[in-house]
């Protein structure tokens, strides 16, 4: 079993896109597809979206929910966390070696907690 598609709920398409596409600069997820509530971005083990709530609700993020990505090494981990609060996200554990990984825990502008780990 693996990991086919995660996708974050947003309050503010724009700002997610801007988010997730300078974040994602650099790395193999690339923007693939979008409508008018989700956009995608995908590599060859995954894809990843985030989208307008299909209920018309407002998005949320859940308490103890979080997407982990393993993004390869050290280097990428220390490199997508530092993006990432340069671009207005939120530190939630900066990088370091947590039990048998090392990891970074971010909040995006939604504050969706996402994980990069080696």
């Amino acid at each position: 079993m693996k990991l086919d598609y995660f996708v974050l709920g947003t309050n503010n398409m724009k700002q997610a896109i801007e988010f997730y596409d300078a974040l994602f600069e650099g790395s193999d997820l690339t923007q693939v597809f979008k409508t008018d509530r989700m956009n995608y971005w995908q590599c060859e083990s995954f894809t990843f979206a985030v989208a307008i709530p299909f209920d018309g609700l407002p998005a949320t993020n859940g308490n103890g929910t979080m997407l982990g990505i393993n993004v390869g090494s050290e280097e990428e981990v220390n490199r997508l966390y530092e993006q990432a609060i340069k671009l207005g996200g939120s530190c939630e554990g900066k990088p370091g070696i947590r039990g048998p990984k090392y990891s970074a825990y971010i909040r995006d502008l939604d504050r969706n907690k996402v994980v990069f780990s080696a």
